[in-house]
């Protein structure tokens, strides 16, 4: 792989849904930026802002959402007013998307090698032939077996894992310069997820393409971020090296978040919870978003807090972060 380079800086970021009921800011304020080759983990519960996020980075943001304000610049370019004509040429070239559900990817009526080979041709001017032996060798880079045979096979032939490992190879097929992974393993038993994040992780290294992968579950990014943003009620609360956050979280959320994960628990003790709810986006409470919940709320809390650095490369959103070491 060659050497590093800012690929994507979000800025500021707000997406917002006008509805019936009101305004929902399912993202308000969100800033992060990812490395060529690195992986960002873009962590937090459901209805936390972390999708919508990835959609607005990609252009996927349906009406009557939109992306209000802030700066998302790829490759230094600000994608965030881009007529839909541009997005056309981007998607799927130099940004891809891996969702959770294979077939939002798959067309179920076409063989895998019509769509590989397709992708290609949307974007490159090369023959037939070399299009579907690059489709070949990305699926063997994605560790599937007989690929010439797979090529020509259905995506209900292939196991829930098998059709996942294709979208992973189509998203990769171009050679992106940033792929977005909406909870590609979530429905996957455990040994196949820890394969695909194996051969996404190998991807990125291979290739220098940066890669932001969408989850809820803190085990899963463990081992294959470099970086990790929390994100609570559409606000990254929490964002720094990935073995720093989780070894020593400041955020009172964050550290809810590990532990309630059995693997990082001692043997027999019970897991920790996080109580009550994410706040409805609809009706957010003034002040700090997560005080209901928050063991470590004050009257200072009955106001929003700004980002802050207490730390060397960290930056926290809390008006008291846990400074002290937990014993």
């Amino acid at each position: 792989m060659t050497g590093g380079g800012l690929t994507l800086a979000v800025e500021n970021l707000r997406t917002h849904f006008f509805t019936r009921a009101g305004v929902v800011r399912a993202v308000d304020d969100v800033s992060f930026s990812v490395d060529r080759g690195q992986v960002l983990g873009l962590v937090g519960e459901s209805g936390s802002g972390k999708t919508v996020t990835g959609f607005s980075v990609i252009g996927l943001v349906d009406p009557p959402g939109r992306v209000v304000d802030g700066r998302i610049l790829f490759n230094g370019r600000d994608l965030a007013a881009l007529p839909e004509a541009e997005w056309r040429k981007l998607r799927g070239a130099k940004i891809a998307m891996i969702f959770q559900d294979p077939m939002m990817t798959l067309n179920p009526v076409l063989r895998i090698e019509t769509q590989m080979v397709e992708a290609v041709l949307a974007h490159e001017n090369i023959g037939r032939e070399e299009a579907r032996k690059r489709a070949r060798d990305a699926l063997g880079q994605v560790g599937i077996p007989s690929p010439d045979e797979r090529l020509r096979a259905y995506p209900h032939q292939f196991s829930g894992g098998m059709r996942q490992r294709v979208a992973i190879a189509t998203a990769f097929i171009n050679r992106p310069d940033l792929v977005i992974a909406d909870e590609p393993t979530t429905a996957l038993d455990v040994t196949i997820q820890a394969q695909i994040l194996h051969e996404a992780q190998k991807l990125c290294r291979d290739t220098g393409t940066a890669l932001i992968w969408i989850t809820h579950d803190l085990t899963v990014v463990a081992g294959l971020a470099d970086h990790i943003c929390v994100m609570y009620a559409g606000r990254v609360v929490e964002a720094g090296e990935i073995d720093a956050v989780l070894d020593r979280p400041l955020h009172p959320y964050t550290s809810g978040l590990i532990g309630s994960v059995p693997s990082r628990n001692k043997r027999g003790r019970e897991l920790d919870q996080i109580p009550g709810m994410t706040p409805s986006l609809l009706n957010m409470p003034s002040g700090c978003a997560f005080r209901a919940r928050c063991g470590h709320a004050d009257a200072a809390c009955d106001s929003a807090p700004g980002i802050t650095a207490p730390m060397p490369a960290r930056a926290i959103r809390c008006h008291h972060p846990l400074l002290e070491p937990a014993v």
